[in-house]
């Protein structure tokens, strides 16, 4: 298998797996058409990124992902800077939020592909502006869609969530696993 993605949390989480893995970065840009809804966003990213490494590894199983962060109708995409993360964390503090995050399976070879996504419902709790800073300081909010990490430091600013926590660190385990089964991969962990 070949994780077509450079984030080390996605390569946590296949390592967490037991699945025996490559990473190979695509170098797809990700796109955010306003036509389509938040999932609909991850999922066409991620077979971008999928796609583009299928064609280099025909004979591997290329899994590409993609996390986007919503809420009423606007994209809280990877910040550009530390202001623009604390631009974001400060719209989304006291209210909730999605997390979707597409998954594409592709077998370049076989000619065989798989597409989902799966949603996550995230409440922030009330943030007052010195807390999104001393939060911000704990983290590196830049590669990370919607400035933040549940999993640092996240019971900081997230209040609860419904649906997979997976899904919101940027792969959903239980759904992966899932759809693995259906192409004979069986995880370890």
């Amino acid at each position: 298998m070949i994780l077509a993605s450079a984030s080390p949390r996605r390569a946590s989480l296949l390592q967490e797996l037991g699945l025996p893995f490559a990473v190979r970065t695509s170098n797809a840009p990700e796109l955010t058409p306003e036509y389509l809804s938040p999932a609909e966003t991850a999922q066409l990213n991620a077979c971008r990124k999928a796609l583009s490494v299928a064609r280099e590894h025909p004979g591997a199983l290329v899994l590409g992902a993609d996390t986007v962060v919503s809420a009423d109708g606007q994209h809280f995409a990877k910040p550009a800077s530390l202001a623009d993360a604390e631009r974001m964390l400060a719209q989304l503090q006291g209210r909730v939020h999605q997390v979707a995050t597409g998954i594409c399976l592709v077998h370049w070879a076989a000619r065989r592909w798989r597409v989902f996504a799966d949603t996550t419902a995230v409440t922030f709790r009330k943030l007052q502006p010195d807390q999104i800073r001393r939060y911000l300081r704990t983290i590196h909010p830049l590669d990370k869609a919607g400035g933040y990490a549940i999993q640092d430091e996240g019971h900081v600013i997230v209040e609860c969530i419904q649906g997979s926590y997976s899904n919101v660190v940027g792969l959903p385990v239980e759904r992966l696993k899932a759809e693995l089964a259906a192409w004979g991969v069986r995880p370890g962990g």
